[in-house]
């Protein structure tokens, strides 16, 4: 049985995907960049906490898209 949580972040995950896939590609199409885009994607806790952590939830991934030539 898979928990709450683990279905929570793949259904958050997978939103976002989905999201950032849809506005990266119009971009790309609306746009022509004729260099690659350099995109950072950060994760972060939102959360307001009466008494916060130690240390925060975050996750920084970059990368770089390289659009088609056309």
């Amino acid at each position: 049985m898979a928990s709450t949580a683990h279905d929570d972040v793949r259904k958050l995950l997978k939103e976002f995907g989905v999201s950032a896939d849809e506005t990266v590609m119009a971009y790309l199409l609306e746009k022509k960049p004729s260099k690659p885009l350099r995109l950072r994607l950060i994760l972060e806790d939102a959360t307001v906490y009466d008494s916060p952590p130690a240390e925060r939830l975050r996750l920084e991934v970059s990368g770089v898209v390289t659009p088609d030539s056309v």
